[in-house]
This record gives C-alpha cells, structure tokens and sequence, in this order.
C-alpha cells in the first residue's frame, strides 16, 4: 500500500471513472486500475462496483476512503511542511574560515547573507586549517571555509570558487614577460609556515624553501599587509588572492603582474564533518557564496 493508490481511490471516487481518474492523477487507465485491484486485494474489500455506470462506491469502500482522505491529507501537511522548513533557514550556524580567505570573502559574503536569512545566528571564527578541521570533528563547527585539497578523508568538501593568485612586487630583470617557469628565479615572499596558501605557493611555483632575507634577520609574516611591507622593503615578489586586490593603494596595483604563460589559482571550499552535517543550510549557504563571489567584478 502507498500514497499513491489511496490517491489513485479517492480519484475514482470522485469521477465515478477510471478514464477520468487516470487523465486526473497522470497514468495510463491501465496502471490506475492495476493499482486500485492490487490495493482492493491487500485490503481483502471491494471498494468500487465496476459493474455500475457511472462506478459506484461499496458501503465498505466508503469507510476505506474516509480512511483514505485522512492519510493523504496528512501526506500533503507533512509535504508542505517540509517545503516550509527548506525555505526558511533558522537557527545558529557556526562558521570557521581560514585568514587568508576570511580577510576577503566575509566583506564580500556576510551582510547579504545575514539580510537573506534574517532568522539566522552567525558565529564567525578565524582558525589555520588544523584548527578548523579539529573543530569540524569535535563539532565546535558547523562548517568551515578554506583552501582545498585537503588530506582528510573523514571530511568533505564542496567547491564555492576558483581564485586567481597575482603577483605583486618588484621582478628581477627578466627577458620579455614573466613566465611561469621564471618564478624560480624570483625572490618569492610568503607567509609564515603554518598557512596553507604558503605550501600552495611553494607546490604551485616548484619553490624551494630558501631564506630570502638578510642573514641577521628572520621574519615571519602572518598576514598579506606584512607581506607587501616586506616586499617593498626588500624587493622581490609576492602572490595575493584576487578578491583581495581591492584592498591595494593605487600605486600598489600598478605593481600587480601576470604571467604570460597562464595562470596560477587555488580552490575555495566548504568543509563540513558529515556526521554534524546541516545538510539544509550547507547546500543553501554554498550556493549563495558562490553567486556572490561570482558577481563580484574583477579588478585584474
């Protein structure tokens, strides 16, 4: 028995035919009557007298469609009250982002999604990627953004964005455009260890880990303004995410460089630990990150 064969009787009840029920409920004549015998079979009563023109409902088959309306009406509350619940989402969300994401995407991200989802509690938490993940698996998160591939296979992850990354700074004299293969010879500033945009880099580049400052001198830089700082101060070259570009002075965008020979980018994600998973508000919320990013003009 299902859903459909009661709906399926309380047609035919209501048309007085099978033809009529059939073109009602959208299935062939044959698949409606196949259905409504099978159910009259289950149920060991006979509910119509096909005998009669119009049919005629049975004394018994009348009490199975007072049974009959009661569960489909309650199928239909139970339907619509799930479209309710997935259209408006509520409740608190607790969210990590990595800084190297976090000091661009939230300006871009956060007021619409709080003016979208004014029943919604956002908790913002800036953590390094280990910290992130530990917290998606003790559920002091429930989803996090960052930089993907990451190497756990207990977590998930769903692509929001690709971002381009530029070069700023000073080059070495090169012949003609930079190309990828030159990077090896720049002097490349990166973030302190720790950072996953800094391992990105080094693996996207072919980098090797050299020291690039004086030898009575060690730095490490935490965030994309030091870096710039430390670019200009002691020349070299740097690479920043795109949607951080707007950040930059003018005179510092005129420092921004392509590489003629194409490009370099990394994967933003969203993180979640399935067993906490909020499938509802992961789906929604992914969406909507990548349509803002998406609408969001390029500035290089």
């Amino acid at each position: 028995m299902n859903i459909h064969q009661l709906e399926y009787i309380l047609a035919v009840d209501q048309f007085k035919s099978f033809s009529k029920a059939a073109d009602y409920c959208h299935v062939t004549q044959a698949t409606l009557s196949a259905m409504v015998k099978k159910l009259e079979e289950q149920l060991d009563i006979v509910i119509f007298d096909r005998k009669a023109n119009p049919i005629v409902t049975t004394e018994n088959g009348r009490e199975i469609l007072l049974h009959a309306q009661q569960v489909v009406a309650h199928s239909r509350a139970l339907l619509n009250s799930s479209k309710s619940i997935n259209s408006k989402l509520e409740g608190k969300i607790k969210v990590g982002v990595i800084p190297t994401i976090a000091n661009s995407l939230m300006a871009i991200i956060l007021k619409p999604l709080m003016q979208k989802y004014p029943a919604l509690d956002f908790e913002i938490y800036e953590q390094t990627t280990n910290h992130l993940k530990n917290s998606l698996r003790e559920g002091k998160l429930d989803i996090g953004i960052l930089s993907t591939p990451i190497a756990s296979v207990d977590l998930e992850t769903q692509l929001l964005y690709k971002e381009d990354l530029v070069l700023y700074g000073h080059p070495k004299t090169t012949e003609g455009p930079i190309k990828m293969a030159d990077l090896k010879q720049q002097r490349i500033f990166l973030l302190q260890e720790g950072h996953c945009l800094r391992d990105q880099i080094i693996q996207l580049c072919e980098l090797k880990k050299h020291q690039y400052f004086p030898p009575n001198l060690r730095f490490e830089a935490n965030t994309f303004d030091t870096l710039l700082n430390l670019v200009d101060d002691f020349n070299g070259m740097t690479l920043l995410p795109k949607l951080y570009l707007e950040h930059l002075s003018e005179q510092r965008k005129g420092q921004l460089f392509a590489l003629s020979d194409g490009n370099l980018e990394r994967e933003v994600s969203l993180c979640f630990y399935r067993p906490y998973a909020k499938w509802n508000i992961i789906n929604r919320l992914a969406a909507d990150i990548s349509q803002l990013v998406s609408e969001k003009p390029s500035l290089f």
